[in-house]
Order: C-alpha cells, then sequence, then structure tokens
C-alpha cells in the first residue's frame, strides 16, 4: 500500500502561530514592541530595498523565536511595512513572552 501524498490542507494546519507585523526599516537598533492596535512593531537596520528588509524580518523573529529561517513565513505584505507573518510550531504565549522581555 503507498502512502498518500500530504495534501496542501495538512500543511496549512500545521502548528503555528500568524502575527501582524509593522515594520520600521532604517531603525538605529533592531527591536520588538506591542502597538495600541494589537499588532508587532519591529524595528529593523536593513533598508527596506531589495528585498533586505524581509530577509532581516525573517533572521529576527527566527532568532527571537529560537527556530530556523524556514519556519518563519511571510503570508502577505511583501512589500509592505504592514505584514502578516506565519511561525511554524509556536504559539500565543510564545509572542507573549517576546513581548515580556523585549526592551520597549
Amino acid at each position: 500500500m503507498k502512502a498518500r501524498p500530504r495534501s496542501w490542507r495538512s500543511r496549512m494546519e500545521a502548528p503555528g502561530i500568524t502575527i501582524s507585523v509593522r515594520i520600521q526599516p532604517r531603525a538605529s537598533k533592531n527591536g520588538v514592541s506591542r502597538m495600541q492596535d494589537g499588532s508587532l512593531r519591529i524595528r529593523l537596520t536593513a533598508p527596506p530595498v531589495d528585498g533586505a528588509a524581509n530577509e532581516a524580518l525573517v533572521k529576527f523573529l527566527s532568532d527571537a523565536f529560537s527556530v530556523s529561517k524556514s519556519q518563519v513565513e511571510i503570508l502577505s505584505g511583501h512589500t509592505s511595512r504592514e505584514k502578516r507573518v506565519k511561525i511554524s510550531g509556536k504559539c500565543e504565549e510564545d509572542v507573549i513572552r517576546l513581548l515580556n522581555t523585549a526592551k520597549q
């Protein structure tokens, strides 16, 4: 009996969390804080040129959540400051823990 191939639904249902972020490129230092609307503001030193800020965002989040870069996926907003990002294998408590340890 052959194993059934994984469908797109099984990949979409993988455990993880989707967060809304607002990027501030060319900041003096990398950092994170919570905005009033519940989204995260992430300050990055990278410029918003040729995808450098997106790469810096993926690296920043992978380091902050102790996951590999492949577990961080930008779902929407590739050319915008407003983005939706999925982090596989993490939950809401991990985001809260990140905010509690962040210097604001």
